[in-house]
């Protein structure tokens, strides 16, 4: 197996900045929720609205990008979706109350939505399907990034100044990115040259329900993102309420668990390319059960027992999201990858936002700030996981 060259290199550094502010601006909510619940005066519920509108949305978008996509320039696609992506996270930053705010969140969603895709199908027609999980590990860092560096920072700017900053500190670094990837990322128009020229508007789609081994892999996607984010955006208020965990130590959570992937993702990657994708995904979705079980069960605990089971958390979540997205990327030929990619983004956002309203309206807030029935959401959470297992063993990859 060959390592990566230098452009290669550039390409994945540009991508990973690309996905770093783009994770950014989605994973600062969810730490930022109990000051967001107490300073807008908002119930879980609402709070779960606003998370769930950045998904849905972002789902929409995705699913209309599709159709279009892979007519155009994979690079022009892009710059233009994180254009408009930087515009709603500069409208969050100067939201004035919680209904500007999920108007907000609706404009940075529908063009963030389109991000994604794009960044995978580039990854995919870059790398060859045995080389693609490293590749994937490497671009998986940007999470890793964010959660050691940029929530830690985002929630001490919002402890200082308000909750308003984090999403202003994105917006400035994000202009500089837009710059990086207009000059560093390639043009990819090869799979426009090779695509049929008798293609059709909704072929995309016809292609998908007339393939069964892209609806398993649609299926398995969507099954696991609803498993995967069912308990993510209650992580902070049960710690802060169940666990009594400090709010000023929430930055922990995220540099701890940020700093672990930094060394699990590449890992992951290189291990996934060597022992093949499922098997790595078995593994860790089956560990991944541990910390979802302990997490949505805690007590108050020590520092180091919260931190552990976060930094394990971290570890596997992230480990099987790396296989996953190299089997996903495989069942598809390069020409038509965008648009699939693009629904099956779509396919995730969607779930994702289904998963926050799903999780939102379990949960509850007593008068004693504990949120009730989190554990409610940890066995759904456990058997959806244990669904996509099942469902990735029959996903085939052909490319």
């Amino acid at each position: 197996m060959r390592f990566m060259n230098s452009k290669e290199r550039l390409l994945l550094f540009s991508l990973a900045a690309v996905n770093f502010t783009h994770i950014m601006d989605f994973m600062i909510m969810m730490p930022l929720g109990p000051q967001l619940m107490s300073l807008l005066q908002i119930t879980p519920q609402k709070f779960s609205i606003a998370v769930s509108a950045y998904g849905i949305t972002a789902g929409v978008s995705s699913f209309i990008a599709a159709f279009f996509v892979d007519r155009f320039d994979r690079k022009s696609i892009l710059v233009y979706a994180y254009f408009g992506f930087l515009l709603g996270t500069f409208s969050c930053a100067f939201a004035p109350n919680y209904e500007f705010l999920v108007g907000a969140r609706i404009l940075a969603g529908f063009f963030g939505g389109m991000i994604g895709a794009q960044v995978l199908a580039i990854v995919a027609d870059t790398f060859a399907y045995e080389r693609r999980a490293m590749a994937m590990g490497t671009l998986m860092t940007a999470f890793s990034l964010a959660s050691v560096a940029g929530v830690p920072a985002g929630l001490w700017l919002a402890a200082t100044f308000s909750w308003h900053v984090p999403f202003l500190a994105i917006g400035l670094l994000g202009i500089a990115v837009l710059v990086l990837i207009s000059f560093a990322v390639p043009h990819m128009n090869k799979h426009i040259v090779e695509k049929p020229v008798d293609q059709k508007p909704f072929q995309v789609l016809s292609d998908i329900f007339n393939t069964p081994n892209q609806m398993r892999a649609l299926s398995f996607s969507i099954v696991l993102m609803l498993g995967h984010f069912m308990i993510i955006p209650f992580i902070t208020p049960a710690l802060v309420g169940n666990a009594g965990f400090s709010q000023d130590h929430i930055f922990l959570i995220y540099f701890v668990g940020g700093l672990l992937t930094l060394f699990s993702a590449p890992f992951a990657g290189r291990l996934a390319d060597r022992r093949g994708k499922y098997p790595v995904f078995v593994w860790f979705a089956l560990l991944s059960l541990i910390p979802v079980w302990l997490i949505t069960n805690l007590q108050p605990v020590p520092l180091w027992v919260i931190l552990t089971i976060s930094g394990l958390f971290f570890i596997f979540i992230n480990g099987r999201m790396i296989p996953t997205q190299a089997l996903v990327s495989s069942v598809v030929h390069p020409q038509k990858r965008g648009g699939f990619m693009s629904i099956n983004s779509s396919m995730q956002q969607l779930a994702t936002g289904l998963s926050a309203l799903i999780s939102g309206a379990i949960v509850s807030k007593a008068s004693d700030g504990q949120i009730l029935h989190y554990n409610w959401v940890g066995y759904l959470s456990i058997g959806l996981i244990l669904v996509s297992i099942w469902l990735a063993g029959r996903v085939k990859p052909i490319s």
